[in-house]
């Protein structure tokens, strides 16, 4: 039995718990939060929507097979320690590139730590999901 109150409610919560999904992934630099749990919470988003659908409603909103978003985060934050290794530092050490900016501003600062947040977040949404979906279709 399908509740039109958990569907009503899934599609005002679903989109609001993937931008607060992006949220925390960009503030997990400096402070709390990350890749990780900003991978669970849009997992979150996705179990909803197949909680109150079905498997197939929720996998066609994802677009793209949960194991193959696993294995590219996967690879993503592993090729995160390259550009370190590259520059004669260890790998995995944090570096930053600043994107415009004018007189006295540095720009817009885009690091490693944010590719390894977010191969992190892909990887974690993927394996949540990977796991839920197979769950759920026995």
């Amino acid at each position: 039995m399908k509740s039109i109150v958990l569907q009503g409610t899934t599609r005002l919560l679903v989109p609001l718990l993937l931008l607060f999904s992006v949220y925390m992934l960009l503030r997990g630099h400096n402070l709390p939060g990350g890749g990780f749990i900003a991978g669970l919470i849009a997992a979150a988003a996705f179990i909803l929507c197949a909680l109150a659908w079905d498997i197939r409603t929720a996998r066609a909103a994802l677009r793209i097979s949960p194991a193959r978003l696993a294995a590219g985060g996967a690879l993503l934050a592993a090729l995160s320690g390259v550009p370190g290794a590259l520059w004669g530092n260890p790998p995995f050490t944090g570096l930053w590139l600043f994107i415009g900016g004018g007189a006295g501003d540095k720009g817009l600062p885009l690091s490693t730590v944010l590719l390894f947040d977010v191969g992190i977040y892909l990887a974690v949404l993927g394996a949540v999901l990977t796991l839920f979906f197979a769950l759920e279709e026995d």
